[in-house]
């Protein structure tokens, strides 16, 4: 059954302008990505122009394929692009960091997303005909993004052991494990403290380190990496076993926040970015707060500090992303921001008093004491509002009603005393970041 033509119109206008699109593609990369200001506009162009042909080459294949479907079996969409193109940006990551490289077919992509909403709009396109466009679009930039990345890898071979030195420095500045005085190299750094405190680590990043300069501590991830309502599973801030190996640029999630971040990330003498993983996040140094990242993040931030305070904040960014990810928030966050939530990461002795107070007399119950703690649980969520919470457990008002009064009567809770309301919260709080008591 035939579609919309509007998908296939607005390509081909974006095509039959492709040489405008160009420049402001690369005016964009130029002004976003210090990096490729420096690259000369007529060594992008080739680059930018095959790759723009290429994307707008498969959302046209694509929405042909949509408007004249070959039936069950025939899916020959090819999100790659030619291999003689990704000789030519191996070639240009020897120029540019492979997060640049990232950063820019996020920018692109943007850019023409917008200019294709635009050609959309003007042909009165429905939401229906954009939505499978931005699906197409994304898994094309991160197939690419993939692409781009090992054939980096395997084009640059010495940069994985400096990245490794990089992120050992880093991780020390961390999780306080550096040793500030006059090292050898220069740095600022003492001998006791190159190996970074893991074995694969090596030396310390060349280029040293400014001590003295303000940045943010940051930790990350991806918000479907983070479930809301599942505990959560950072452990406490300070030294910690260190995971197998580091995720570099060739994993997917590290790529991706990576380059979300990359307008901010502070870098090192050679321009590359500050960053690391601990214990499965992405953390690193900022040079300011971001911004625009309430959709694709969950970010805790600590408070700008020369390199010996880095440690003290960076367990306030730890705390501020557990409490995020604890109570499903997505967008970048301090512990001050975040209030009562960070507080009850940051005191989990409180927590489990509080747990043996008013929920412990539950657990003797079993199935029904679990019932119980359920129904206060979604009364809490649902703002006291006892309707809407029978609603979100499936049952009647009566029957949230009746529970409600049992949970007071075994607990010695009143659910009208403020104070004893803040306390079952913060119970059932510190059991949804700590998970069960051991």
């Amino acid at each position: 059954m035939e579609t919309s033509t509007t998908v296939p119109e607005s390509v081909a206008a974006l095509h039959a302008g492709i040489d405008a699109l160009t420049d402001e593609v690369i005016g964009g990369l130029r002004a976003q990505l210090p990096s490729y200001a420096a690259v000369p506009a007529d060594r992008l162009r080739p680059r930018v122009l095959a790759s723009l042909r290429n994307g707008l080459s498969l959302v046209q294949r694509w929405s042909q394929e949509r408007r004249f479907p070959r039936g069950p079996g025939h899916d020959d969409r090819a999100y790659g692009i030619p291999e003689t193109h990704l000789d030519e940006v191996t070639a240009l990551a020897r120029s540019l960091p492979a997060e640049d490289i990232i950063s820019a077919y996020r920018i692109g992509t943007d850019i023409v997303w917008r200019r294709f909403g635009e050609e959309m709009a003007a042909r009165r396109g429905t939401a229906e005909d954009l939505l499978p466009i931005a699906e197409t679009l994304r898994a094309w930039v991160d197939a690419n993004t993939l692409r781009i990345v090992r054939s980096c890898q395997v084009g640059i071979p010495g940069d994985r052991a400096t990245d490794r030195r990089r992120a050992a420095l880093v991780r020390a500045l961390l999780l306080g494990e550096a040793r500030w005085g006059a090292g050898p190299a220069g740095d600022g750094l003492g001998e006791s403290h190159r190996a970074g405190g893991h074995p694969d680590d090596g030396d310390a990043a060349e280029g040293g380190y400014d001590h003295s300069a303000l940045r943010l501590p940051f930790r990350a991830r991806l918000p479907e990496d983070a479930p809301p309502g599942a505990p959560d599973r950072i452990p406490e801030p300070g030294p910690a076993p260190h995971p197998a190996a580091h995720p570099g640029p060739g994993d997917h999630a590290f790529a991706r926040i990576v380059a979300l971040l990359r307008p901010w990330l502070a870098l090192d003498g050679d321009g590359k970015p500050l960053v690391t993983t601990v214990d499965g996040d992405v953390a690193g140094l900022l040079s300011g707060r971001p911004a625009g990242l309430c959709r694709g993040l969950v970010l805790g931030l600590g408070a700008p500090a020369p390199a010996p305070g880095l440690a003290a904040e960076f367990t306030r960014a730890t705390q501020a992303l557990r409490a995020a990810v604890g109570f499903g928030l997505v967008g970048a966050f301090t512990r001050e921001e975040l209030g009562l939530r960070a507080t009850v990461v940051a005191l989990p002795a409180v927590g489990e008093q509080l747990v043996g107070l008013r929920l412990a007399p539950l657990a003797e119950r079993g199935e029904d004491g679990a019932q119980l703690e359920e129904a206060a649980a979604a009364y809490l969520q649902q703002g006291l509002r006892l309707e809407a919470a029978a609603r979100t457990l499936y049952v009647h008002p009566n029957t949230l009603r009746n529970r409600l009064r049992r949970f007071e009567e075994i607990t010695g809770t009143s659910l009208r005393d403020p104070a004893d309301l803040a306390e079952v919260w913060w119970a059932l709080a510190h059991r949804r970041i700590h998970g069960p008591a051991s």
